[in-house]
């Protein structure tokens, strides 16, 4: 076989000549700018607004969380009196922990409806008021059943269903009374 020194001259404008169209049909060539509709704007990233802790809990305003298939060594409460959904969308309450032998440990939590739920713990309470907790971070709600309540809560009672958002405060409390979760 013979290689043509003609040939060989004419290969490299060949190439070059095919490649600009090539480019231009080809998918994995990235823009250099996104294509994005011109009604899209950039999303305001969410701010936390201040909460202020909440008067102590009467027993009388305590609702049950009843959380479905856990042998579990405490009962859980919300204030329903004192239970708050903010206009940053965090439904902020205080939560009782009371184990079988009747000791009660209470926190000011609030939670987020983000596809997978943040929590934070603002304060604990102590003798009858709150203390601030220290270096409180919006954590992940963990499905290790070692918290069940907190997933109960995000999943069945604070929050709308794939929508993100907090229920009102009037639905949270029907569905703690009702017993949704089960």
């Amino acid at each position: 076989m013979t290689i043509n020194v003609a040939h060989l001259l004419l290969l490299p404008l060949l190439l070059v000549a095919i490649t600009p169209s090539m480019a231009e049909e080809n998918a994995f060539i990235p823009d250099v700018t996104p294509r994005a509709p011109a009604s899209v704007e950039p999303g305001k990233p969410w701010q936390e607004g201040t909460a202020q802790f909440p008067p102590w809990p009467q027993d009388t305003d305590l609702v049950e969380l009843q959380i479905d298939g856990s042998t579990r060594r405490f009962r859980y409460f919300i204030d329903s009196r004192n239970l708050q959904v903010g206009s940053d969308q965090v439904v902020r309450y205080t939560l009782i922990a009371e184990s079988g032998s009747g000791t009660r440990n209470l926190s000011y939590e609030g939670i987020r409806c983000t596809p997978k739920g943040r929590y934070k713990v603002f304060a604990y309470g102590l003798d009858g008021h709150f203390s601030p907790s220290e270096n409180p971070d919006w954590r992940l709600i963990s499905d290790d059943r070692s918290e069940p309540y907190r997933n109960a809560l995000w999943q069945f009672h604070f929050c709308i269903p794939r929508q993100f958002l907090p229920k009102t405060r009037k639905d949270i409390i029907r569905s703690l009374k009702l017993n949704l979760a089960n």
